[in-house]
């Protein structure tokens, strides 16, 4: 059996494998196989000519004293056409390995960034496949929005997670949840984000409905917010439209942690910041008794995402409390009739 010598050398230059790394492979995937034969003889090895490209059994002889005396040959028979299935299956593997080592370093630059696709009819009905072109990405279940439903054929952007080697291919993990999905899909809207003029510095979100986003500027005149929300609201719109219909408040970050707490806790008017305790991150915020239920938001969404964007604990209070009224108590003497 002989292996294309020119051929083999053409492949480990398409796939930039080393030459002397594929030829192992086949020499040792020929003698396990050769090896499991009931008339294999013991030590045998296949070595390929690197000159011809052929493909023998050498087998070391010993005398009786075990010193080495020379190395014959040994065909079994019926043994050369299993040499060639063992070839083009070496090849395969490491050809698709190869393929496998370019997508994964392909989309590991990725990581960190939207991709888009095409959702495909998945094997598992909990598990989005999305088509990437060269390979399949999917988004698990816990990355995915619950008011979310995508069909077959259906265009969609994703945040990349995570890109590694798995056993059966790369495996190219896919968000519609992560907090920094927002953030890309804002820096595709928004040219001062990419010339980093306006920066984003944070973002908490529950995703479905609603995400808060801190942005401040690197240079003066230019408003952060206003960069965001774009003309006409078009760029937070944009977003908002491929988060179908998620709301964000976008706020100005600040150096000053009440100045951020109160900007954090928008749309609600906040009366005033007091910082309670530095190192626990603790504040207590005073705002306008109809402005509380919006502060606090609906099941305490406003006040969490809040919390979660500065990292700081809030306590949120009325500036003018209702006072418990107390119903007078009655004594005994009270209820006596008056005497003449």
């Amino acid at each position: 059996m002989s292996v294309d010598i020119d051929a083999l050398l053409a492949l480990t230059v398409e796939k930039q494998i080393p030459l002397e790394k594929l030829i192992s492979s086949i020499e040792n995937s020929v003698t396990e196989n050769y090896l499991l034969l009931p008339e294999a003889k013991p030590q045998g090895r296949a070595v390929l000519n690197r000159t011809n490209g052929e493909i023998l059994i050498h087998v070391p002889l010993f005398n009786e004293e075990g010193i080495y005396t020379e190395t014959v040959t040994d065909e079994p028979e019926g043994f050369d056409r299993s040499i060639k299935s063992i070839v083009r299956k070496v090849l395969k593997e490491k050809m698709r390995a190869a393929n496998d080592a370019d997508i994964v370093g392909e989309f590991s630059a990725n990581v960190g960034d939207i991709i888009s696709g095409v959702v495909l009819q998945g094997r598992d009905s909990t598990i989005i496949y999305v088509d990437l072109g060269r390979t399949e990405g999917k988004v698990p279940a816990h990355e995915q929005v619950p008011t979310e439903i995508y069909k077959h054929g259906d265009r969609i952007k994703a945040f990349v997670v995570d890109v590694k080697q798995g056993e059966k291919g790369p495996e190219i993990t896919l968000s519609r949840t992560h907090p920094m999905f927002v953030k890309s899909l804002f820096t595709l809207e928004v040219p001062e984000l990419k010339d980093r003029i306006v920066e984003i510095i944070g973002v908490s979100r529950e995703p479905g409905h609603r995400s808060k986003v801190s942005v401040r500027s690197h240079r003066a005149g230019v408003s952060p917010k206003g960069a965001l929300i774009g003309p006409m609201g078009a760029r937070a719109k944009a977003v908002m439209d491929e988060l179908h219909g998620e709301k964000i408040d976008i706020v100005d970050y600040s150096e000053d942690p009440a100045i951020y707490v109160g900007n954090a806790l928008a749309p609600a008017r906040v009366t005033s910041v007091e910082v309670v305790d530095l190192e626990t991150r603790s504040a207590k915020v005073i705002v306008p008794d109809f402005q509380l239920s919006l502060a606090i938001g609906k099941d305490g969404q406003n006040a969490r995402l809040a919390a979660r964007l500065t990292g700081w604990r809030i306590d949120i209070h009325p500036d003018n409390p209702v006072e418990r009224i107390l119903k007078p108590s009655i004594s005994s003497d009270d209820l006596e009739e008056p005497s003449e």
